[in-house]
């Protein structure tokens, strides 16, 4: 067994803990919760993305722990101080297959003793495992919050028509490839991990890029998945052809005055980030891009084609984040078809992609709004 260390007290808010759940679906789960003081609370379960860990969600915790919850975040499966999982790039990818990041989910909950909870709320790449959490088993995951990443439904049975859109993207007049094809590739850990500008500045412009403090961060609907409307999203999502991410984020890095008054993200904050992913690399939530980009995912989704997510269910983004639109059709989809018992749809002022660290406050109201009408439905 690799060697526990859960954070120092230090490095988390009051009311927040850091711990260890052993033997989850083979992993030994690292945990950030609060409101654990007392049982028979209802549980809130919060899944991050990329590049972000369970320490992603640590301004929202306490005053939702306050409000009378559990409040339990995990490491997800090949992340941060989680362990157990296949993070080599040659590695096999299927235990990063959709229905079994449900399965960590389940195990952790019945290690914990919930046999519910009363939402499970994903951020970025935490919001489809949330989803489909709620697809699967509404019974367990009795209402789903969804953030930057809106959920457009179950794939079609019919199999997909080939998609020219990345050969048309390369050959544009600026050449042009997708940020989630080029996590895909066997390089793109090591042209982090290994970066020019080091891995603390580089977390920092990736950060910044994708935030509302980057003014460039103006987003709209686009018309198509096609090269032509594809090239109108920013750098961060689809790359010059011949750069790596630390190159394309590397001259958006903010001034050391943009740094000191960046409230949301202070740099011992960001060391945060900056030493797990030094320590593990990006390789672990890379694998999840894999599965994606490859269509397996979609491949065992397709048995729940037709069906979808009936229990209370809520959307927040920022109003600067362009995750809303990357995927064209998406968002209306998850409003008008996916979700069938949407009760909210927020984009928040002054939040890009990193809604919960951006802006808490707004977030924790929304949140508990939707909790207790999601409790009365």
């Amino acid at each position: 067994m690799a060697e526990q260390i859960p954070f120092e007290a230090a490095v988390l808010p009051a009311g927040v803990r850091s711990r260890f759940i052993n033997a989850i679906n083979g992993l030994d789960m690292h945990i950030l919760e609060a409101g654990f003081e007392t049982g028979d609370r209802p549980c809130l379960l919060l899944l991050h993305g990329f590049p972000e860990l369970a320490y992603s969600w640590r301004k929202v915790m306490p005053a939702l722990a306050a409000a009378g919850y559990h409040v339990v975040a995990p490491d997800q499966r090949g992340y941060g101080r989680t362990t157990g999982a296949e993070v080599d790039y040659d590695s096999d990818l299927g235990s990063y297959r959709m229905l079994n990041l449900i399965r960590d989910q389940l195990g952790l909950l019945a290690a914990l003793g919930h046999s519910s909870v009363a939402a499970v709320i994903g951020h970025d790449f935490g919001s489809p495992v949330a989803a489909h959490c709620a697809l699967v088993r509404p019974d367990v995951f009795r209402a789903v919050a969804l953030m930057s990443a809106p959920f457009g439904g179950t794939p079609s049975l019919n199999p997909p028509a080939p998609d020219p859109t990345h050969d048309q993207l390369a050959a544009l007049a600026r050449p042009r490839k997708h940020y989630q094809w080029y996590y895909s590739t066997p390089e793109a850990n090591a042209d982090m991990v290994d970066c020019r500008q080091g891995l603390h500045a580089f977390l920092r412009a990736y950060y910044h890029h994708k935030s509302a403090d980057w003014t460039g961060n103006k987003p709209y609907r686009l018309e198509s998945w096609s090269a032509g409307e594809l090239a109108k999203l920013p750098t961060y999502y689809v790359m010059d052809l011949a750069q790596t991410m630390a190159e394309t984020v590397e001259p958006e890095m903010p001034s050391a005055g943009e740094i000191a008054a960046c409230a949301w993200l202070p740099e011992d904050e960001l060391a945060v980030y900056a030493t797990e992913y030094g320590r593990t690399g990006f390789q672990g939530g890379l694998q999840w891009y894999r599965r994606q980009t490859g269509g397996a995912n979609r491949a065992e989704m397709e048995v729940f084609s037709g069906r979808t997510i009936d229990v209370p269910s809520c959307f927040i983004s920022g109003t600067s984040d362009w995750g809303v639109y990357q995927n064209p059709g998406t968002f209306e989809r998850m409003q008008q078809v996916a979700c069938s018992n949407m009760l909210d749809c927020q984009l928040v002022e002054g939040a890009g992609h990193w809604v919960q660290q951006e802006q808490p406050e707004a977030v924790i109201k929304i949140l508990l709004t939707f909790l207790k009408q999601a409790a009365a439905d």
